[in-house]
C-alpha cells in the first residue's frame, strides 16, 4: 500500500512544477504528516524530492528527475488502455494522435505487459450513444474542440430552443459526450453556461487567447449543470396511490431522483399503500411513464389526468375483451 503511494507521490510531483503538501495529502487522501514522512523516504531512497519552505512553499522534484513506465503493474496498464474512447477521440479529430500516444506507451511497458492493449480490446467496448438513437457527429465539432484544446476565443451562431439565433462569443472551457450528443461548456460574459454542439450553425475560432479560471473543475461543472436541467424539466406535479410493488418500480420508469423524493415524503394508507406526489415533465409524459405501472399505480390528481388514465383503461379493456 505504501509502495503504490510512493509511486504515486513522484508521479504527481513529475507532472506539476510544485505541490504543497496539502495538495499532496488531498490527492493521497492521508494526512500532511504521511506526506512529510513518505517525502523523507523518498530523499533517503535517491529520488531528489525538495521541500520549499515557507507559505507559498511546497515539494518538488529537482535534476530533471523522471520515473519510468517499467514499474506499472498488469492492472493498472490494461486501465490505461481503457481509458481511451474510440469513437470520441476520432469525432475530435485525433485518432491519429491518440493511436501514437497507445504505440509509445507500449513500447515503455515491459514484455511481460505488451499484450495489454490487445487484451482490453478483446473484453470491453465503451458505446456512448443511447438506445434508439443514430449517432451523428455535429458538423461544427472540429472547430470547437480546436478551440478548447488551444483556449483560443470562440465566435458562435446558435440556435436556441426557441427557434431563435443568437450570437456569442464564447471562452470554451471543456467538452461533453453525454449519451451520444456533444456539449462545450463556455464562458459566456461572466457566466459559465452549456451549449449543444450541434446547434451552432456557424463558428470562428478567434487569434485571442482567453485566461482560463484555474477553479473552474469541468466535472464538477458538468454533473451540477446537468442535475438542474433534470430537474428544471419536471414542471408539473402529480399526486399517486401506489402500492409496494408500484413504489418499487417507480424510479425505474420515471426520473429517479424525483421518484426518490417523493417515495420519501410519502404517506403510508391503511391498506398499506403509499400516496406520494411526484414532480413530472408534463402531464402527456406522466401518462406514458406511469401507464408501465398498470394496476400498481393510482392517479389522484390532477382530475384531467386521471380521467385520461380512464379512458385509456376503458380502451384496453375494450381491446382485450
Amino acid at each position: 500500500m505504501r509502495a503504490a503511494r510512493l509511486i504515486k507521490l513522484v508521479l504527481l510531483l513529475q507532472s506539476r512544477p510544485s505541490m504543497t503538501a496539502a495538495e499532496l495529502a488531498a490527492e493521497l487522501e492521508v494526512s500532511e504528516r504521511t506526506i512529510t514522512r513518505d517525502a523523507l523516504a523518498l530523499s533517503e531512497a535517491g529520488v531528489p524530492v525538495y521541500a520549499d519552505r515557507g507559505r507559498a512553499g511546497g515539494y518538488r522534484l529537482v535534476g530533471g528527475y523522471r520515473t519510468r513506465l517499467t514499474g506499472l503493474a498488469r492492472g493498472e496498464a490494461e486501465a490505461l488502455f481503457l481509458s481511451g474512447l474510440p469513437g470520441a477521440l476520432r469525432d475530435l479529430g485525433l485518432a491519429d494522435a491518440a493511436s501514437a500516444a497507445r504505440l509509445k506507451v507500449s513500447a515503455a511497458l515491459l514484455p511481460s505487459l505488451r499484450d495489454a492493449p490487445d487484451a482490453v480490446g478483446r473484453r470491453f467496448l465503451l458505446d456512448a450513444p443511447g438506445w434508439y438513437q443514430e449517432p451523428e457527429t455535429p458538423e461544427l465539432l472540429a472547430p470547437v474542440a480546436e478551440a478548447v484544446w488551444d483556449d483560443r476565443l470562440l465566435f458562435a451562431r446558435y440556435l436556441r430552443r426557441d427557434g431563435e439565433e443568437v450570437e456569442r462569443e464564447l471562452g470554451p472551457y471543456g467538452l461533453v459526450l453525454k449519451a451520444g450528443v456533444w456539449y462545450v461548456c463556455a464562458r459566456a460574459r461572466s457566466s459559465f453556461r452549456t451549449y449543444r454542439v450541434d446547434r451552432f450553425t456557424a463558428v470562428a475560432v478567434g487569434e485571442e487567447r482567453f485566461v482560463r479560471d484555474e477553479d473552474f473543475d469541468l466535472p464538477s461543472f458538468w454533473a451540477e449543470r446537468a442535475s438542474e436541467f433534470a430537474r428544471s424539466l419536471l414542471r408539473a406535479e402529480v399526486e399517486l396511490r401506489l402500492s409496494a410493488a408500484g413504489a418499487r418500480r417507480l424510479p425505474h420508469v420515471t426520473d429517479r431522483a424525483a421518484a426518490e423524493e417523493a417515495l420519501a415524503a410519502g404517506v403510508t394508507e391503511d391498506d398499506g399503500r403509499v400516496r406520494v406526489v411526484l414532480r413530472v415533465e408534463s402531464e402527456e409524459v406522466a401518462l406514458s411513464q406511469l401507464l408501465g405501472l398498470g394496476p400498481e399505480a393510482e392517479v389522484l390528481a390532477p382530475a384531467a389526468l386521471r380521467a385520461r388514465f380512464t379512458a385509456a383503461a376503458r380502451g384496453l379493456a375494450t381491446l382485450y375483451s
